[in-house]
């Protein structure tokens, strides 16, 4: 009898084994086929899938001991298919298409290497714009793995000199985890897992702070203090603070997959192997937007809330809400894996306690409407001074609709709808009725909330003026008549730039809506980069010859404030 205990026991044990391995079958992405793309020490500033604000990381940052304008291979054989400059994000990026269906990506570049760069700037003063993304023919420029394509930089969005990598479905433009491919960076650390969340699924999670317990390692598997966690609820979900760390560095990384158990059965599990741009803003219901837009710290759900809608989750047996009606003891098991296999282990029990009647949830706000908003569903509020909707993909789960009119001391009327810890996925509109306005065509519409703010031009249509946005907070119409501002930068009007490499200017405007720039030199378009925001900067060539040339420049606003200024210098 102990044997066959015995046996059936070990049976138990391999088919809940084999049942966690089939949750998230094994990758077959080629290994060695890429090199690593940069002439540095390998290592990681961050990992893909790691969370950032309103999206997942979407590469590697590879580091590059801190400097730039170090060696970027290309990572295999191929052809440079597009580059993209821009102001932020990628700032100077190259993507390159190989063989065998896979593009790679390298982003936050300094200079081109001369071939490309000199390309490139030809392109420029075609389109006459610095800003550009644009399709390259085939065969113009192949390249060979180990191939120097440029230098290592801090272009773009990036907070300090690395290299940001790549690898995407050439067809599709999905983005897939490059450490799949083979990359050896050193890492035999498990995930650190530093609390439990813990949500009454009875109630939407926007209406609710969760329970945190914390954990402690016992025996190599992370436990909480209280044997059984008992709650007072029908339903309930769960997440986790965790990270990844690499061998030898202190970053703290993403982590790449977590599955929940229930009485050792799989129920829903999470893997950060491939993502694509248009699902990225999904983060928002992967974590506790909630609590990380109060100040709080990331928490990944181990459940799909109901909006959810991409392809990071795998539905085993349910959607992570776990039922304890029965009154029984429900086993949880929570298993958090790096991409090299490393895991670590939280293991613990709920159980239900009292339950009390459904009572309605009580607001002391006193502009609480008794009104909600369902993901999945057309949401319409409106009145005799606003009126929006949000489309059916808008939210990720329900809310208590809220709104509130402020009157200020000066200006028109505030509008508060819902509050900025709500996440949005969709652009919504929003029309703000207006008879008094002295300047109809110079209507913006600006939305606050604490620290962020952003400003978009009001399309006046008989006396509604609409925008649109992608977070709630407060809206507010002003007008606008002051034009932006121009600011030489070491450089002035009837200046000898004999010996100078540069010129630059800061342009400021009081919405921060910049539309256009241009500047021409003796009447021919000039290239000045936009690195980063506020500051065009033009480097000298062979388009400003020695001489005396006259400089102008016009920048104007998203409602047509226009500013021009004319230099005269001699080079």
């Amino acid at each position: 009898m102990n044997l066959l205990k015995l046996v059936a026991c070990c049976s138990l044990l391999f088919l809940s084994y084999l049942t966690s391995a089939q949750v998230f079958p094994p990758k077959n992405y080629p290994k060695g086929y890429f090199q690593w793309p940069v002439g540095a020490v390998k290592a990681l500033a961050a990992n893909f899938g790691e969370l950032r604000p309103n999206h997942y990381h979407m590469g590697l940052d590879c580091k590059t001991d801190k400097k730039e304008n170090v060696p970027v291979y290309a990572a295999a054989d191929g052809y440079i298919a597009k580059v993209k400059i821009e102001p932020y994000g990628f700032g100077r990026a190259i993507y390159i298409n190989h063989p065998n269906g896979l593009t790679t990506l390298y982003a936050h570049l300094n200079d081109f290497y001369p071939e490309l760069e000199k390309y490139i700037t030809a392109q420029q003063y075609l389109m006459k714009s610095w800003k550009i993304f644009i399709d390259i023919p085939a065969k113009l420029f192949p390249v060979s793995k180990g191939f120097v394509i440029a230098g290592s930089g801090n272009t773009g969005g990036s907070q300090g000199p690395h290299l940001h990598f790549e690898i995407r479905d050439t067809k599709t433009d999905k983005v897939l985890n490059p450490l799949l491919f083979g990359f050896q960076v050193t890492d035999n650390i498990a995930p650190d897992i530093l609390r439990l969340a813990v949500y009454d699924r009875c109630v939407s999670v926007y209406e609710q702070s969760p329970k945190f317990f914390t954990l402690k390692k016992v025996n190599g598997v992370y436990t909480t203090t209280q044997s059984v966690i008992r709650e007072n609820t029908d339903k309930l979900s769960f997440a986790i603070t965790a990270y990844d760390r690499y061998s030898g560095s202190t970053n703290k990384n993403g982590i790449y997959e977590a599955v929940l158990f229930e009485n050792e059965n799989p129920v829903i599990g999470f893997q950060l192997d491939s993502i694509s741009y248009d699902e990225t803003r999904y983060l928002n219901a992967h974590i506790d937007y909630k609590l990380k837009s109060s100040g709080g710290s990331f928490v990944q759900h181990l459940s799909r809330l109901p909006g959810f809608n991409n392809s990071v989750y795998k539905v085993v047996s349910g959607d992570g809400v776990i039922v304890i009606e029965d009154d029984s003891v429900h086993q949880i098991r929570i298993e958090v894996k790096d991409t090299y296999g490393n895991t670590s282990v939280v293991k613990f029990a709920v159980q239900r306690g009292f339950v009390q009647p459904n009572k309605p949830i009580k607001d002391s706000t006193a502009y609480f409407l008794k009104k909600e908003f369902h993901p999945g569903f057309l949401n319409i509020f409106e009145n005799d001074k606003i009126s929006f909707y949000l489309p059916e993909n808008a939210l990720y789960d329900s809310i208590r609709f809220r709104y509130n009119e402020i009157i200020p001391n000066t200006g028109y009327p505030v509008y508060q709808i819902q509050n900025g810890t709500i996440p949005c996925h969709t652009m919504f509109p929003l029309k703000i009725k207006n008879t008094a306005a002295a300047y109809p065509d110079k209507m913006v519409m600006y939305r606050f909330w604490g620290d962020k703010k952003d400003f978009a031009k009001a399309v006046n249509e008989n006396n509604w003026y609409k925008a649109s946005f992608r977070e709630f907070g407060n809206f507010q119409l002003l007008e606008d008549t002051t034009p932006p501002v121009i600011t030489p930068v070491g450089f002035r009007d009837g200046m000898n730039c004999t010996g100078q490499s540069r010129i630059a200017f800061v342009i400021i405007d009081n919405t921060e809506e910049l539309l256009k720039f241009n500047a021409t030199i003796d009447g021919k378009w000039i290239r000045f980069s936009n690195d980063k925001g506020k500051t065009f900067i033009y480097k000298f060539d062979e388009h400003c010859t020695p001489g005396v040339h006259e400089l102008k420049i016009g920048v104007e606003d998203c409602v047509g404030n226009r500013t021009e200024k004319t230099y005269r210098f001699t080079r």
